[in-house]
């Protein structure tokens, strides 16, 4: 049996000093999100008197009750499932696409466009000129909005193309030719089976960007039966704190004593509001993780 090396005094001292950072800078990270965590569940009286620190003070759901109350959350709630579900899959697709196209090195053209996708993640159009083809184009108060508008991120194209070509060798291509193999029979049976890694890393990074996404939302949608669901919690929250004259505030004072009743419930909503858009995000990174964390690295390679 092989004897454990000893460690020096100086080397246990090393380790116990930099696993007491490290636990205190995960605690300074984590503690927030539990604290909106607890704070979503407590007693607003609480919350405002600031007791609200270690646990939960006075259980209650009141909070909840009120941003589930609002008529429209559900049907965007779905909508934004739908639309991140969707935006996913098709922004996976076209950008392993594009990367295996720009990784062959024999590919016509391949400097030029790399030039003409980094110069766009510089430069743009601007949102009204943006918004001006996107209405001419049939996409204004379309929900294909919602999942072709940033459908290929440049930064991801980079690092899924950086990815195949240095864990796809390159003879493996020229084992599948040999075989008579096409460039489409080769990416479908080779490249993505081996591509796990870098399609759980674009999952998440393009999930996160399209479940995040009111913006698009806010300028692009007038139905109201196709908000997202972070454009109507974006409103919510803005109904809750300022526009004191708005529908949902409107019901909510109607429904309580006074005034001052309705701002009570808003102080602990936000909380709620961060808990329910949070939530599913959270869900497919711990799904992820541990292809996640092997392909986090990728950018910092060659090319």
């Amino acid at each position: 049996m092989k004897k454990k090396m000893k460690l020096s005094f100086s080397n246990r001292m090393f380790y116990l000093f930099n696993s007491v950072v490290w636990i205190v800078v995960m605690l300074i990270v984590l503690y927030p999100l539990y604290l909106v965590v607890i704070a979503s569940v407590s007693d607003p009286d609480a919350i405002i008197r600031g007791e609200v620190i270690w646990h939960p003070v006075d259980f209650s759901l009141i909070g909840y009750k009120a941003v589930l109350g609002y008529s429209e959350l559900i049907r965007s709630y779905g909508n934004s499932l739908f639309y991140t579900a969707t935006g996913i899959t098709l922004s996976v697709i076209v950008t392993l696409l594009a990367a295996y196209a720009l990784s062959r090195p024999k590919f016509p053209g391949k400097t030029a466009i790399n030039l003409y996708f980094v110069i766009t993640m510089f430069f743009g159009g601007g949102l009204i000129p943006t918004f001006l083809v996107l209405k001419d184009v049939g996409l204004y108060n379309n929900p294909l909005i919602l999942i072709l508008t940033g459908c290929v991120s440049v930064w991801n194209l980079m690092v899924a193309r950086t990815f195949i070509q240095t864990s796809i060798p390159s003879e493996l291509y020229e084992a599948a030719v040999l075989d008579g193999a096409s460039h489409i029979q080769f990416f479908k049976k080779v490249v993505m089976p081996l591509s796990k890694t870098i399609v759980a890393v674009l999952a998440v990074y393009y999930g996160v960007a399209k479940w995040n996404d009111y913006f698009t939302g806010l300028v692009y949608i007038k139905d109201r039966k196709l908000l997202p669901l972070q454009t109507v919690l974006r409103e919510i929250l803005a109904s809750l704190q300022v526009d004191k004259s708005g529908d949902y505030m409107i019901s909510m004072a109607d429904s309580m004593e006074s005034m001052s009743e309705a701002l009570r419930i808003a102080n602990v909503s936000k909380y709620c509001i961060i808990v329910i858009s949070t939530g599913p995000v959270v869900i497919l990174y711990a799904f992820l993780q541990k292809y996640f964390e092997k392909g986090v690295m990728i950018g910092s390679l060659k090319g």
